[in-house]
């Protein structure tokens, strides 16, 4: 329970509490969820550690505590997760952007020139984070954003004009199901589920709160990243590229996948914890 009035004890306060819950950092928790609570900036925090809290802000805060410590993940709890740099918008309609997919953006935007108008399809877009980091750093280029869940397109939508990006074009359904056939893309692109059912994974890290549907992917893990890669290679232009993010165990199945499919250059890419993550497979020119 919460029962100081000033900033400073406040943060300790939950701080110690949040201590318990398994990989986070509590100071870092505590900090987002009271100063969503006060409507401020963390630096906000920094700044008047000394000013008191009201009663109802105390009551809010006591609230985004014990939630957090149910295990509800602090986007939710805020609505909001950076990105690349970028604030989004989250709900529970959509996955939580995580640093791991940062990979995805960087492998990206190493196959796209700085100038380049390149099309570029992001499957499974959800709250838009992959698409919108591509599009502000490639503004030439034209996203086509793609997701089965309207829920989640209206976010992505929400938070491409929220950024300011424009240049952008939502469809709704199941992966290339929803690409324009008319149009071959110079680069497809997804974080699609590939977790397995049954993934002890699934219990943790907020995993309960997060839409299953873009979480689990048949028994292995492995079904839409088949599907998506059986039929990408006719919406890539000659020279196109398909990039996949995917477990940290699944980096030579992917490959082989990739392979098999006939595309060339496969390789893949190790997070920032040496854990195989993204795979990459051009189409033949």
């Amino acid at each position: 329970m919460i029962t100081t009035e000033t900033i400073s004890l406040a943060l300790q306060q939950a701080t110690a509490r949040l201590s318990g819950l398994h990989r986070v950092n509590p100071r870092l928790e505590a900090e987002i969820l009271l100063a969503h609570t006060l409507g401020k900036p963390r630096t906000y925090l920094f700044a008047w550690p000394e000013n008191s809290l009201d009663g109802d802000s105390q009551i809010r805060f006591e609230s985004l505590i014990e939630r957090r410590l149910s295990g509800e993940p602090s986007a939710y709890l805020t609505g909001h997760r950076e990105f690349w740099s970028l604030q989004l918008k989250v709900t529970n309609e959509t996955l939580i952007p995580r640093p791991d997919t940062e990979l995805l953006v960087e492998q990206a935007l190493r196959l796209i020139p700085a100038a380049s108008a390149a099309l570029v399809a992001d499957l499974g877009t959800g709250s838009g984070a992959i698409g919108a980091a591509i599009a502000s750093e490639r503004p030439a280029c034209r996203i086509f954003a793609t997701d089965i869940s309207a829920a989640a397109l209206a976010v992505a939508r929400e938070n491409f004009a929220g950024l300011g990006l424009g240049n952008v074009h939502f469809t709704q359904g199941q992966w290339c199901a929803a690409l324009p056939t008319e149009i071959a893309f110079d680069l497809i692109i997804s974080n699609p589920p590939y977790l397995a059912c049954g993934d002890p994974h699934l219990a943790e890290d907020g995993l309960p709160w997060e839409p299953a549907a873009a979480l689990i992917a048949g028994p292995d893990g492995l079904k839409d990243i088949r599907h998506i890669v059986a039929t990408t290679s006719e919406h890539l232009a000659p020279g196109g590229w398909l990039l996949l993010e995917h477990g940290y165990d699944q980096g030579e199945q992917v490959r082989y996948m990739l392979s098999k499919a006939g595309y060339q250059h496969c390789r893949t890419f190790c997070d920032l914890g040496g854990r195989e993550r993204v795979s990459q497979g051009q189409r033949p020119l």
